[in-house]
């Protein structure tokens, strides 16, 4: 299950949001910028920022390490006075997370990987609730009432916020089928549009290439596939949202998730995909897709420029292009997953003595001058503007190299981000990609943030259903128990205790819509 929301809950909910902080905090202060990205900061005695250092705990990943010396930071002090003193953690974010948090000497801010752990911190005291600053936040509180969904989605069990939500770089997260149009064209081959074209498709191509196994993915480990392949026949791989008849239901015992199973099996069985497809890790799907032994696959977006550019150095030809999603039959339609979307995001701790400050340097972050510095830089140091259209002035090789060389785009250093600086960087091939992958798009699945009871609800009962479901179907995909025994399985996961789960759901789903700002 991963996130979401209608629409017109969403919205709503931002609206009781919005009134609620406007009720308890009464009017903005006078002084208080009208969301016109302005200097956040009351300024200095030289008329600049006013100039604050704050400590910061962030990730740093290992594509793109800290770097204090990143043209993002100076450019960040210019327009708000902030200086961060970045923590970096050896091992895992969480782990260091709960270690601060444990001690009490927490830094002003924090960044976290994970929602819930804002959720879980923040209820136990650890964090500041953001909505209680909404009314001293412009920039933020029109940022909220454009994106409701995001908005939402932030929103802690008791409705209140700890982490600062994000928008704009998670198209990076969007997952698609590819293909090899270029094998495809050789042997006279059209994409397929359902998963009976599939076959046959993947069927010639082993004729073409006995050595090959025409499909392949590196998301088994898990069964992460199928939360692709489930959308395309109606249904999910999880716990989720009938958005047509407000429901909460099961995937993985649905008839529809039952037929999907039958064509991986038959996938299996004949060798259309490698026997080994549970374990195939990214450096044996890269070897297959890389040698001609691998033509369709799932994966994110960004795949055709990792493979086309590097590969066409000795293969001129080499063309791995979008596809769109097969509909499997019956009843089930071409549509992907919403994958594009992100849970990380920055928390404040409430035992910092520099509160205040602080949302005045984040409500930057949501203004739309913000946006731009922090996704582009600044205008005739590192992108220029020509026919109203912005471009990078260095060459960069790839969004790795902008971010390792800049900081843009890394974490702590954005909020709301203007994808199209990075789409700036991609070949017109993958500009193409997005533009015909949004046309397939589900919405996005809904993940209601859960009591301490209902936490441990999902940690118990829904973590049985998750192991004998993920034994089970790999089992029924492997041959090593027959489809027949279908309905037996449906009892088995009943008997643990869907119900138990779908009632969490729905219960932490009410109120979710319910919840207003506290």
């Amino acid at each position: 299950m991963k996130k979401w929301v209608s629409i017109v809950a969403t919205a709503s909910m931002a609206a009781g949001m919005l009134s609620a902080c406007a009720g308890g905090g009464g009017t903005a202060e006078p002084d208080a910028p009208k969301g016109d990205g302005g200097s956040p900061t009351a300024p200095a005695a030289d008329g600049g920022p006013k100039e604050q250092t704050y400590s910061m705990l962030v990730e740093s990943h290992a594509s793109w390490p800290y770097d204090e010396n990143w043209v993002v930071w100076d450019y960040l002090k210019e327009k708000t006075g902030a200086t961060f003193k970045v923590q970096t953690p050896s091992g895992e974010i969480e782990d260091a997370l709960s270690l601060t948090v444990a001690s009490g000497e927490m830094p002003d801010i924090m960044y976290t990987l994970d929602k819930k752990l804002a959720d879980k911190y923040g209820m136990q005291g650890a964090l500041v609730n953001i909505l209680d600053y909404v009314d001293r936040m412009p920039n933020f509180k029109a940022w909220m009432e454009k994106y409701p969904t995001e908005t939402a989605g932030a929103i802690a069990a008791d409705g209140k916020m700890y982490i600062f939500p994000n928008e704009g770089i998670s198209e990076t997260n969007r997952n698609i089928w590819m293909y090899r149009q270029d094998i495809f064209e050789k042997h006279g081959l059209t994409a397929p549009t359902n998963y009976d074209e599939l076959y046959a498709t993947l069927k010639e191509l082993k004729a073409q290439y006995p050595d090959s196994y025409p499909f392949a993915f590196r998301f088994g480990k898990g069964l992460q596939i199928l939360r692709n392949l489930s959308a395309n026949f109606g249904t999910n791989e999880d716990f989720y949202l009938d958005i047509e008849t407000n429901e909460w239901k099961y995937g993985p015992i649905e008839e529809e998730y039952k037929t999907l199973l039958g064509w991986l099996n038959k996938f299996y069985k004949e060798g259309l995909m490698p026997p080994d497809w549970l374990t195939v890790d990214v450096k044996q799907w890269q070897d297959l897709v890389s040698t001609n032994r691998t033509f369709v696959t799932v994966d994110y977006i960004g795949r055709i420029d990792n493979f086309n550019i590097p590969l066409r150095k000795d293969n001129p030809e080499f063309n791995m292009a979008f596809m769109a999603p097969p509909a499997g039959a019956p009843g089930g339609k071409q549509q992907n997953p919403y994958t594009h979307f992100k849970i990380s995001g920055m928390m404040v701790a409430s035992t910092s003595d520099k509160i205040e400050d602080i949302m005045k340097v984040m409500d930057y972050y949501f203004s739309e001058e913000g946006k731009e510095l922090l996704s582009w830089g600044k205008e005739g140091e590192t992108f220029k503007t020509e026919g109203g259209k912005k471009s990078f002035i260095e060459t960069y090789a790839d969004v790795g190299d902008l971010r390792k060389k800049t900081g843009l785009g890394t974490n702590g250093a954005y909020t709301w981000f203007d994808y199209d600086s990075h789409l700036s960087l991609a070949s017109p091939e993958l500009q193409g990609a997005y533009a015909e992958a949004r046309k397939y798009d589900m919405p996005l699945d809904p993940e209601p943030p859960m009591d301490e009871a209902e936490t441990e609800t999902m940690a118990t009962t829904y973590q049985a259903i998750l192991k004998h479901r993920e034994e089970n179907v790999s089992k029924f995909i492997l041959g090593e128990r027959d489809l027949a025994q279908w309905d037996a399985f449906v009892e088995e996961q009943k008997g643990l205790g869907i119900d138990k789960v779908l009632e969490t759901y729905k219960a932490a789903y009410d109120r979710m819509q319910a919840n207003g700002a506290k």
